[in-house]
């Protein structure tokens, strides 16, 4: 199975083709150098892959690495980000003037292999994964250990990498989890062959071992800029892995534990909060995340473009993205978090206008997007832990660390101490949803916790309606271009 993918990266930018191709796999492009040559030349500058490296954040920001020209919702990780939103019924499209995500929030997407929106998830985490493999083949593979503490940080950033892409791409796209369900192909090495469907089990024994494997390689390493993972980061993918699975608990308490006491990232405050969590730098609770500048050239093609108002591009122009009615209303009066949403032009649409905003908050005046991108937050390892501490039986844990996420968010919560059993792991389910809309958790902790979510008023579709966290149209489809291109998949 061929496709326009090149081997090498540049000066940190993946090198990407934008032919037709529709498939996502490259091995050996006859115009660059040999996997040997590149590995020779890494064992004696592993520096040499530093760009590669590079090259894989930059996809995770940059515009057609779903492998369109013309979707305005392709746009990196960022975009599948606001996929899972919606699905988890979270975030609700508010308007239809252009008509972006129209399909998904409608569930008609999900349950066509030919939508595109398939082909981009699908295209988009594969490119990750190749990237990655191309990466940890220059080091010697899978089972390489390299001498140099420099080594290791790039080797353990590319298996962090390659984790955290099969990970979304098993969540987005299997209904529920059975282990036995074949359900992605499975690529830890650079190959021309199109692999058959591998079952959820081993996707996930794969990703476990991954993280394992960055924690330790990344042990002695001090990131320049949290644009990069670490091993606090493969620490928080190992915990949602080990979360969604459900088979280790303690497991997830202590990962969760160790970022939280060693990281050394401070909890978003209140002010924060209502800050527009816009700016990296000025952010130390990221723990991942992305410094954009007008370098990156993102405009109205941006995850700021599709949900803040202060942005030119269609959350202004007729096509808001507004939190679900019924999440809204189980927001206390006197929590913090009721303030990010306004109602800014009395039509009854909540627009977030104080959560995510660029900073001059001028109504469609920002152009180029300069606001920056969050991955991921130490607020979600509190709630995080303080789930599994109840799931595990030690509700006192759980109740100590939930009062102390909630001390900068409600005025008194002490109300924590009267939950136990099933209402105490509601709450946090619930301060969950809460705290990371438009984040792209909300579907995350859909799935870990098996829920059933009901629609609020305000959707333009299944306004009412509740779904399973295993319906078929909360989930993607391999699309028809790999069904198309790979034998071993059309023939399973």
């Amino acid at each position: 199975m061929k496709s326009k993918l090149l081997t090498i990266f540049s000066a940190g930018t993946l090198l990407l083709a934008s032919g037709c191709s529709e498939d996502f796999l490259e091995t050996e492009p006859t115009e660059f150098i040999s996997s040997e040559q590149i590995q020779e030349a890494t064992v004696k500058n592993p520096g040499l892959q530093e760009a590669n490296i590079a090259g894989l954040y930059a996809t995770m920001i940059a515009t057609g690495t779903g492998g369109t020209d013309l979707q305005h919702t392709d746009y990196g990780q960022k975009g599948y980000d606001v996929f899972s939103d919606m699905l988890s019924t979270d975030m609700v499209l508010a308007g239809v003037t252009y008509g972006w995500y129209s399909d998904i929030s409608q569930m008609t997407a999900t349950i066509d292999f030919t939508n595109i929106n398939n082909y981009m998830v699908w295209r988009y985490y594969y490119r990750l994964i190749f990237g990655a493999n191309n990466i940890i083949e220059s080091f010697g593979g899978n089972d390489a250990v390299p001498e140099s503490e420099e080594a290791k940080a790039i080797l353990g950033q590319a298996k962090t990498m390659r984790a955290h892409s099969y990970f979304y791409l098993a969540q987005l796209m299997q209904e529920g989890y059975d282990p036995a369900e074949p359900i992605l192909p499975l690529y830890t090495e650079v190959t021309d062959e199109g692999a058959a469907l591998s079952p959820a089990s081993d996707i996930y024994d794969q990703i476990i071992k991954d993280l394992q494997d960055g924690i330790s390689l990344m042990e002695n390493f001090t990131r320049t800029s949290r644009t990069a993972v670490n091993k606090d980061v493969a620490k928080a993918l190992l915990a949602y892995t080990y979360g969604f699975l459900g088979n280790n608990d303690a497991e997830v308490v202590r990962l969760t534990g160790e970022v939280i006491e060693t990281g050394g990232y401070p909890l978003t405050d209140s002010e924060a909060l209502l800050g527009g969590f816009n700016s990296l730098e000025a952010s130390p609770s990221w723990m991942w995340g992305v410094d954009l500048t007008t370098d990156n050239g993102l405009d109205l093609v941006s995850w700021w473009g599709q949900v803040d108002l202060f942005t030119y591009s269609y959350a202004w122009a007729g096509d808001p993205k507004s939190i679900d009615s019924g999440l809204y209303a189980a927001i206390p009066e006197d929590d913090v978090r009721k303030e990010q949403w306004v109602d800014a032009y009395g039509s009854g649409t909540l627009y977030p206008i104080n959560k995510f905003y660029a900073p001059e908050r001028t109504v469609a005046g920002q152009r180029i997007v300069t606001t920056d991108y969050v991955y991921m937050r130490v607020d979600e390892m509190y709630l995080l832990h303080a789930e599994f501490a109840a799931k595990s039986g030690d509700e006192a844990r759980a109740k100590e660390v939930l009062k102390t996420f909630l001390a900068e968010r409600v005025p008194d919560p002490s109300y924590v101490d009267g939950l136990s059993g099933q209402a105490l792991q509601d709450e946090i389910y619930l301060q969950t949803r809460i705290e990371f809309w438009g984040e792209g958790k909300s579907y995350l902790a859909m799935n870990r916790n098996r829920a059933t979510v009901t629609r609020g008023a305000n959707h333009l579709s299944f306004a009412g309606e509740s779904f399973s966290y295993d319906d078929d149209r909360l989930s993607f489809e391999i699309p028809q271009s790999e069904i198309q291109n790979n034998p071993n998949i059309s023939q399973q």
